[in-house]
């Protein structure tokens, strides 16, 4: 009983030390980011400074919000930047506690729903942030109503659709573990899928405002897409079991 408790201290020991290690260098990164947070708000607001009318800027209101933003901008990317530092720190910690079969799934996992999330990302700037941004300020603003964007109000919209995207675009991945422990199968995503045409269509209408089918339609289909991908995916994980039975 001593040597398990003595085994569980020093497993919260690395813990500590891991964390503490984490800590200091998403510091660094942010430190680092800081330095560059004026850069990188730049070319995150680029699609809203190509919409807005010539001579037109995004703003401030308060003496501290500027810096605000700039610190937020450094932070989020100093986290991105040390992402594999992060995800290493993990990796060695949880690995010892792994079997080798679940071990073989961990990198992999990683990888892919990595890409998935920064090609949902930059899906997002690309594809959807210019038409979005064309409309919403080009088609209300007049003589009389000018638009003026503020960095805050910008940053928040910006960051929480990127977020948005990166994040539907994990679909396969949930499905993926979804139907490996037998919650959903290929069947069921086949029975759902006309259901799942309608859904797209409609997080394609409320992420990309336009209120034209064509742009409606880039978001939706890469989402048909994803869940297509998700239907073999759920098929392939039934058939392995069946074929390792054989």
């Amino acid at each position: 009983m001593a040597e398990e408790k003595l085994s569980f201290i020093e497993h919260l020991e690395e813990l500590r030390k891991r964390i503490i290690k984490c800590l200091i260098v998403i510091a660094l990164g942010c430190a680092v980011s800081f330095y560059f947070a004026p850069k990188i708000f730049s070319i995150l607001a680029m699609p809203i400074k190509k919409a807005l009318p010539l001579n037109s800027t995004l703003i401030f209101t308060n003496p501290t919000e500027a810096f605000l933003i700039y610190f937020k901008t450094a932070l989020i990317a100093g986290f991105f930047l040390t992402t594999p530092f992060i995800l290493y720190q993990i990796w060695k910690f949880i690995a010892p506690g792994l079997y080798e079969r679940e071990k073989q799934y961990v990198v992999p996992f990683v990888i892919i729903s990595s890409l998935l999330f920064i090609g949902g990302a930059f899906f997002g700037y690309f594809f959807v942030f210019p038409p979005a941004f064309q409309f919403l300020i080009n088609s209300f603003a007049s003589d009389f109503i000018k638009p003026l964007p503020s960095m805050k109000e910008y940053f928040s919209l910006a960051t929480s659709l990127l977020l948005a995207f990166g994040v539907i675009f994990e679909t396969p991945v949930l499905i993926f573990f979804l139907a490996k422990v037998g919650i959903v199968t290929y069947k069921m995503l086949l029975r759902f899928q006309h259901y799942a045409i309608v859904l797209a269509f409609v997080i394609g209408a409320i992420l990309t405002p336009t209120p034209d089918i064509f742009n409606q339609s880039m978001m939706a289909v890469p989402l048909l897409i994803l869940y297509e991908i998700g239907i073999v995916i759920a098929w392939v994980v039934r058939k392995k079991p069946e074929s390792e039975k054989n």
